[in-house]
């Protein structure tokens, strides 16, 4: 084979390297389409992100799957209006968006599915116990005493901590320096709460009184 020939090969083998490195880099700009099918492009994107997620999903791992210059509040409002009739809705949860079925199909769920099961639900002092963990973060189980008046057993807990609603936070500044317990992503999730300022105005001394009595 010539100088010339081989020079000519390196340079197509070259070529055709570089076109496969393009074929392999993820195209987020979509330059080649039109703006309306670009944008529409993106929300598919953005919709197939939420939808393949059991979690929330932040603004910047969302912004990956965008063009540099796309709002992603602005494509999340536009999915949200296109969801208007359908029987599930994009929300804002734990720092991020998440697909949810409606409240109101939750019956047909969990009729056609057998899902009761699977459901959160509470005793009236776990959610008690839940709710003064939440206002009073980080608090160990001498803090939660002092709430309710009487020990807390470990066993409501740990039942909380089954259903990944607390975890454990801080060491408190007491003797022996005793775990607290702080709530978590979850408990947002399913309290459809963005953060913990989203919690409700509530007047913690008549729940508590409330929920000793009843539980004493």
């Amino acid at each position: 084979m010539t100088r010339t020939a081989m020079t000519s090969a390196a340079k197509q083998k070259n070529s055709k390297s570089k076109e496969a490195g393009r074929e392999g880099v993820f195209d987020r700009e979509l330059e080649d389409l039109p703006q309306e099918l670009r944008w529409r492009a993106w929300m598919g994107r953005i919709e197939a992100v939420l939808f393949a997620s059991a979690t929330p999903v932040g603004r910047d791992d969302l912004a990956r799957v965008v063009g540099q210059g796309a709002s992603v509040e602005m494509l999340i409002e536009d999915i949200q209006g296109e969801l208007a009739g359908r029987p599930y809705e994009l929300m804002e949860a734990a720092g991020g968006w998440m697909l949810r079925t409606k409240t109101q199909f939750a019956e047909a769920i969990k009729a056609s599915a057998d899902l009761g099961d699977q459901s959160l639900a509470f005793t009236e002092i776990e959610m008690g116990v839940l709710c003064a963990i939440a206002y009073h973060q980080p608090i160990d189980r001498a803090g939660l005493k002092d709430v309710f008046g009487k020990e807390v057993s470990r066993d409501l807990l740990a039942r909380l901590r089954f259903k990944d609603l607390i975890a454990s936070g801080p060491r408190a500044p007491r003797p022996g320096a005793p775990h607290t317990f702080v709530t978590t992503k979850k408990f947002l999730m399913t309290f459809d709460l963005q953060t913990l300022r989203d919690l409700p105005e509530l007047d913690l001394a008549v729940v508590n009184a409330d929920e000793t009595t009843r539980t004493a």
